[in-house]
């Protein structure tokens, strides 16, 4: 058996540690390219959403380099990812590519069945040690996810501009070559280092915007045009709210063990979406209102072209803009869009930010000198 697993960010490196430390032979797919969404544009569906049609390149790359089965995630609610597994397995199998497909999520039948699947993957592995795993696993989801909340604060701050870029592509690479949880949370650790030690700005006040939207096209940077670098060496300091280790602890580890989950987004959504309603359109609502209490200057809604629940979420935005007077821009992705117009309306909204930013400090200005 050989293991592969779809790309979304930096999940392969969750899926590394978790492998490595079950002793699992595994292949992991190119990054996410322009072959993969070729690939798998022209094998799914028309209407399928982006996610489906670069997972299924992922699989395909990873099977030409010798993969015969796929790891991937579930989904609960009305979202198209929790038929993913079983579309995926049909159409590999239809177009001559026979692999099997295990999911981890936690089903109907609860931790055992769960444990079940990952013996499949790991073998006679006993309880214990299949929990020791998962809790590294964890663990390293989640100071990943700290990492790369630390660039977003350098990278606007930075004096030399493509430093912050340059380490973390650095430590992306140099992950893949390292063995097991223990290793990467080293590197994380050397990585952050490297990152605190950069010359920067400390006077610099720079915009924040928040991102929210659909999970894969708001974490997976090929998706999203590497829109967090971007806006970061326009000087803006970003914050998103899908993780993976959060996706891990909310999702799949509370829907186990009964702690108490974070519903502020909740909360936050109830006077415009009062309930879930598939995906995450209840946390982009939510996590918009809670941006805008927050004093962010904006806010980015990206999502992919047929999102059902993120297009109703979209439609709520603009009360949200209207009550809290915050920008909200949205970023519509599929196979056809384009860099250049995607860029434009990007930096279009950047110059908006920072004319209203220089409106409220002339006005600011003028109140306090008494005119």
């Amino acid at each position: 058996m050989k293991v592969t697993f779809p790309h979304m960010g930096n999940t392969y490196i969750v899926a590394k540690a978790l492998l490595d430390d079950a002793g699992v032979d595994y292949i992991i797919p190119p990054y996410n390219n322009k072959r993969a969404l070729e690939i798998g544009t022209k094998i799914a569906p028309e209407m399928a959403c982006l996610p489906l049609k670069i997972n299924l390149g992922n699989y395909i790359q990873a099977y030409e380099k010798g993969a015969d089965t796929i790891l991937t995630t579930g989904g609960r609610g009305p979202c198209r990812f929790g038929y993913y597994c079983e579309m995926s397995r049909e159409i590999l199998n239809d177009n001559g590519f026979n692999m099997d497909v295990i999911t981890l999520e936690v089903p109907q039948d609860g931790f055992t069945e769960l444990l079940k699947r990952i013996r499949k993957v790991a073998g006679s592995l006993n309880a214990f040690k299949i929990l020791k795993i998962i809790k590294n696993t964890t663990i390293v989801a989640k100071r990943v996810d700290e990492l790369e909340r630390l660039t977003y604060k350098i990278r606007p701050r930075e004096i030399r501009k493509g430093s912050t870029d340059k380490i973390y592509n650095e430590f992306q690479k140099k992950v893949r070559d390292v063995k097991g949880s223990s290793q990467i949370l080293k590197l994380v650790e050397v990585t952050k280092s490297r990152l605190l030690r950069l010359e920067i700005d400390k006077d610099y006040k720079p915009l924040r915007v928040g991102i929210v939207g659909e999970i894969y096209t708001t974490i997976d940077p090929f998706s999203n045009f590497y829109i967090e670098s971007i806006l970061g060496n326009m000087g803006i300091e970003v914050d998103r709210t899908n993780t993976v280790s959060g996706w891990i602890i909310e999702h799949m580890l509370k829907a186990i063990v009964p702690f108490k989950k974070d519903i502020r987004y909740k909360e936050a959504a109830k006077p415009y979406l009062g309930t879930m309603i598939g995906g995450h359109a209840q946390e982009t609502v939510g996590n918009t209102v809670l941006y805008a209490k927050g004093g962010y200057d904006g806010v980015v809604q990206i999502y992919p072209l047929t999102c059902m629940p993120e297009i109703v979420a979209e439609s709520i935005l603009p009360a949200i803009e209207r009550d809290y007077n915050i920008p909200i821009l949205t970023l519509i992705i599929d196979e056809m869009t384009g860099e250049a117009g995607y860029l434009t309306r990007i930096e279009a909204f950047v110059d908006l930010l920072k004319r209203r930013r220089e409106r409220a400090e002339i006005e600011q200005n003028f109140a306090l000198s008494g005119n």
